[in-house]
């Protein structure tokens, strides 16, 4: 594996994007470049600085009851709520709080809520809040899941999107192609880079990388 480059966010010098160029394999695609948000996602000072400037592009909401965490974006979801609240954007619960929580999965991969987690979803207003958003497959999964459950989705965050919109739903992400302007992602059946015999570096998932 290469070492690791870096894009620094311009407002905040403890949110830092660290990708690595390559060829990589995840659920939905082949990608050329790794991100890995690893401390952006559990060290607190880096994921406390994620979710503060994550909650900037929602101080103006009207109402977020739930915030929805893909890919182990939970304690930034955290941070996120704690901005939001703080700011004054207002819940409907009846706490006066918002919920953070996680979808399970089912035995097909669709996500699901046991009936004791429906009602952090069910008639709540949620943001959706994911690593990172190529193919758009996995938020395509978390809308149909909150629209299942009779959720109302009010927002889409990401630290880094390609994607710019899920069934017209904006996605407000940090860093996007402007930032990595030759980040591509490939069908598996499709992919250049495997058709000109480049190796695999590693196999990549929300939890990180396996080399081969």
């Amino acid at each position: 594996m290469q070492d690791y480059k870096k894009i620094d966010y311009a407002r905040n010098k403890d949110v830092v994007l660290r990708y690595i160029p390559g060829h990589f394999i995840t659920p939905n695609s082949h990608v050329n470049y790794y991100m890995d948000l690893v401390d952006m996602k559990s060290r607190q000072r880096e994921a406390r600085a994620t979710g503060e400037e994550l909650a900037e592009m929602y101080l103006a909401s009207d109402v977020i009851d739930t915030i929805l965490c893909l890919n182990g974006m939970e304690v930034v979801g955290s941070y996120l709520a704690n901005k939001l609240t703080k700011a004054g954007v207002i819940s409907a619960n009846s706490h006066q709080t918002m919920y953070i929580t996680s979808p399970e999965y089912n035995a097909s991969g669709q996500m699901m809520f046991r009936e004791n987690n429906q009602h952090m979803i069910r008639g709540k207003k949620v943001l959706i809040l994911i690593d990172t958003a190529t193919t758009g497959a996995t938020l395509q999964s978390a809308v149909s899941s909150v629209n299942f459950y009779k959720g109302e989705i009010v927002g889409i965050s990401a630290i880094f999107s390609v994607a710019t919109k899920i069934n017209n739903i904006p996605i407000r992400a940090l860093y996007s192609n402007r930032d990595l302007p030759d980040y591509a992602s490939y069908a598996s059946e499709s992919c250049p880079l495997c058709r000109q015999g480049v190796a695999v570096d590693a196999i990549c998932n929300g939890f990180g990388y396996s080399t081969l």
